[in-house]
């Protein structure tokens, strides 16, 4: 079986920065162990497989560990995929997904957007491991589907260290995001997943429906700009809603192939 793959750099406007992602277009479903084993051997932090349902697409996405339920890189990366090889009419892509429906819009500039789930963090009691493994001090935990940490400013953020050995021992969340404010944006972010095989994700789009309700309410504003400081980097825009989060970015293409399994 012959599978064609792309890997798409998302959240950013040149190659070698932002997430990479691959993408594998297929006519009918895989074993997941199939689609799992080709995670593995892609080694990027999600593979997106995408089938055509009708005029929309189903797609999935697995770690290098597990398959995971939301993933904004990776379908940032197979909506540009679908405009990029003309198989979506008009501007506008619709995925199917665990999480529900996601529209995907290409924008006049060439950028994506996309209408996520809202997942509003709340408070909570944390495990008192977490802050050990951070290395620092909170300045408020709340949760979601993810730990979101809140520190005092973008330096905390960027000069973080974390222990990927206890995070790991966090067993009752998918990851945990870190963020401040941002000097030259409104917010900065770091997302660590290491139960998901991703110790540290570089552009993480579904961390962003948990971070743009936050921030949305503590600055009085519903559009943001976004920093992930990760080694790579990535640049995220954000719009709260009342149908979800708008998330935007830009995709480049890295690579092109096929897969032989």
């Amino acid at each position: 079986m012959k599978i064609p793959i792309y890997q798409v750099d998302a959240f950013t406007q040149g190659p070698f920065t932002g997430n990479p992602a691959a993408v594998c277009l297929l006519d009918s479903w895989p074993s997941a162990v199939l689609m799992q084993q080709i995670a593995v051997e892609n080694n990027h932090s999600e593979t997106a497989f995408v089938v055509r349902e009708g005029t929309a697409f189903r797609i999935r996405w697995f770690t290098t560990t597990t398959e995971i339920d939301l993933c904004g890189h990776a379908t940032l990366a197979a909506a540009f995929i679908l405009f990029m090889e003309k198989l979506v009419d008009g501007n506008r892509c619709l995925f199917f997904s665990a999480s529900g429906e996601l529209p995907v819009f290409l924008e006049l500039d060439g950028s994506l957007s996309m209408l996520f789930p809202t997942m509003e963090a709340m408070p909570c009691k944390a495990p008192a491991l977490l802050e050990a493994a951070l290395g620092v001090d909170a300045q408020a935990i709340l949760v979601a589907r993810d730990y979101l940490v809140i520190l005092k400013d973008e330096e905390q953020v960027a000069a973080l260290t974390p222990s990927m050995a206890l995070l790991a021992e966090i067993r009752d969340c998918l990851g945990v995001i870190v963020t401040a404010p941002g000097k030259n944006v409104d917010f900065v972010s770091r997302f660590f997943s290491p139960n998901a095989g991703n110790p540290e994700d570089p552009a993480t789009g579904s961390a962003h429906c948990t971070l743009t309700p936050y921030w949305a309410k503590r600055l009085n504003k519903n559009r943001l700009q976004a920093q992930q400081l990760s080694l790579r980097g990535g640049t995220i825009n954000c719009e709260l809603r009342e149908d979800g989060i708008m998330i935007n970015g830009k995709a480049v293409l890295y690579m092109k192939g096929e897969i032989f399994v």
